[in-house]
């Protein structure tokens, strides 16, 4: 469990980003971090990481005051894919820039092997142990820093905009893969700007606006707020929502191929 009481930050002291920031999340969730731009949904999750460091408040980890702690700490338990994983790299294959957490902990040389092999197995990567991380696409950069962290058998794994700038194929590969580790227990944070993998993908919706948390809840109640108050908080509702909403009797409907089946369904008299 992973707690957040009363943080305040500003990058400049007399200017806050946010303030009163107060959420726990527990073990196993699936939760789309949302807002405008510039509401503080990157930095929320840095200060999480260790990256910055709030000017007021408090982080729990399963009861530890982790407040003070630095990011190579946090990284044996909270994974960070940046929005631009290239940066987070550094060695010269996958399969020693994967090791690099492990050996840091003092692992033998057998037990890195052996972690290495079966996180690069488990993110789908293990082709590529032997290959230049900066020649990669963006898809497989990223599932390189996400084995990085299941290879420090991190608990949470955080992502910041990890589907922008990807083709449809890469998309579904990525959240597939997502799917699969929440499913295994792997608490998931995302950030995006994407209303439909928000509705459809995420059990939970924390957006971030006013200067602080401006909703907190799972996405179905989110989606059935007025366009206006959506729009207030620089969101919008996704298609399968819009669409399904518009139909009488159809009921909510957090994705296209959900509405698809409904209104078969429907037409069929079932």
């Amino acid at each position: 469990m992973l707690k957040v009481e009363n943080i305040r930050f500003g990058y400049v002291p007399s200017v806050d980003i946010f303030r009163d920031v107060t959420f726990t999340i527990e073990g196993g969730e699936y939760i789309a971090i949302g807002g405008r731009n510039g509401c503080g949904k990157t930095t929320i999750t840095r200060l999480l990481v260790g990256l910055e460091k709030a000017s007021e408040g408090r982080m729990y980890y399963n009861g530890t005051d982790i407040t003070s702690m630095p990011p190579s700490k946090r990284g044996q338990f909270i994974g960070y894919v940046f929005q631009q994983p290239d940066r987070q790299m550094f060695r010269p294959t996958v399969a020693t820039e994967v090791a690099f957490g492990p050996e840091s902990l003092g692992r033998s040389k057998s037990e890195v092997k052996q972690i290495v092999d079966e996180v690069l197995e488990r993110t789908g990567i293990a082709h590529l142990r032997d290959a230049y991380p900066p020649t990669l696409r963006r898809g497989e950069k990223q599932r390189v820093a996400i084995a990085s962290a299941l290879a420090m058998q991190s608990k949470i794994l955080i992502l910041d905009e990890p589907t922008s700038g990807q083709d449809g194929k890469e998309t579904k590969e990525l959240l597939a893969l997502l799917r699969q580790l929440n499913q295994e227990g792997i608490t998931i944070l995302l950030i995006t700007h994407d209303m439909e993998i928000m509705a459809s993908e995420c059990s939970r919706a924390l957006i971030m606006g006013n200067q602080t948390v401006a909703f907190d809840g799972n996405p179905e109640e989110l989606f059935k707020k007025s366009t206006d108050e959506l729009q207030d908080l620089g969101l919008t509702k996704p298609p399968s929502v819009e669409l399904s909403l518009a139909v009488p009797s159809l009921g909510y409907c957090k994705s296209m191929d959900e509405l698809k089946s409904k209104l078969v369904a429907q037409l069929s008299g079932k």
